[in-house]
């Protein structure tokens, strides 16, 4: 089995190989007509649909347009999922009242919250970052939950024993530290459900990369359409490289 094994500059070789095996497929699949024409643009007419999105200033509104909904949905939905993840699992009997409120409300997917988005605020950025919100909230609420419910009992034993007894002294001393790593996974998470709810809440008419996405789509433009998914994409890829590097220094006393 040693054998096998792939090394780490081995595996990104592989995945660029395989990067490199799914564009040639994808050129041959249009390029043969082997798709019906004008249904999947070739991966060589990408790049002349980027650069006329970008010189008629599309590209970057676009982006602008999304990132203030995201941004503003993103930390909303995490602080109040997160801390509302936290009371819920440290105080018994706050768990226990709001047990049937969160069976009931968690199986509701963010998209299904539109229509109220657009009848409580609008045609807006309001409405998006509500509905962005609402998918970031359970996320973190959950990996919250998990996290401090994981929490080794002895822990706090100890600090009753230094006399950290209190709901605070606990929280400050024990439980936001053991369960640090639980609660930023769940942010990280979040990152990438941000991104995904960004479409849902720009279907309604929003500006953004979704609504761009949508208007392409309408036309016929595909190859628009593809630029804009792999800029989602790359967008998340930057915000997930960048929150690794805050959660890096945030452990780096665990060592």
């Amino acid at each position: 089995m040693n054998g096998l094994r792939i090394g780490a500059g081995g595996r990104i070789g592989l995945g660029a190989v395989g990067l490199l095996l799914l564009l040639a497929i994808w050129q041959a699949s249009v390029q043969f007509h082997l798709v019906p024409p004008g249904l999947l643009p070739a991966p060589t007419e990408l790049w002349a649909a980027f650069v006329s999105e970008v010189s008629g200033g599309f590209w970057v509104q676009a982006i602008k347009d999304s990132l203030v909904h995201y941004i503003a949905g993103l930390l909303i939905g995490s602080v109040l999922g997160a801390g509302a993840g936290l009371v819920c699992a440290s105080i018994p009997i706050v768990d226990a009242l709001t047990g049937g409120v969160v069976r009931l409300l968690r199986p509701i997917p963010g998209l299904a919250w539109v229509p109220f988005a657009i009848l409580w605020f609008g045609l807006n950025n309001v409405g998006a970052t509500f509905v962005i919100a609402i998918s970031v909230f359970w996320i973190n609420f959950y990996a919250a939950y998990g996290a401090v419910k994981s929490v080794d009992q002895e822990l706090y034993e100890v600090a009753a024993a230094f006399g950290h007894r209190g709901f605070l002294a606990r929280l400050h001393y024990v439980t936001l530290p053991a369960a640090m790593p639980g609660l930023l996974a769940g942010l990280r998470t979040g990152l990438g459900q941000g991104w995904m709810s960004v479409v849902a809440a720009e279907l309604f008419g929003v500006p953004g990369v979704g609504a761009r996405m949508m208007q392409a789509s309408s036309l016929l433009a595909t190859d628009i359409v593809v630029v804009y998914m792999i800029t989602m994409a790359g967008l998340y890829a930057l915000t997930d490289f960048l929150f690794g590097l805050v959660r890096d220094r945030v452990l780096r006393w665990q060592g």
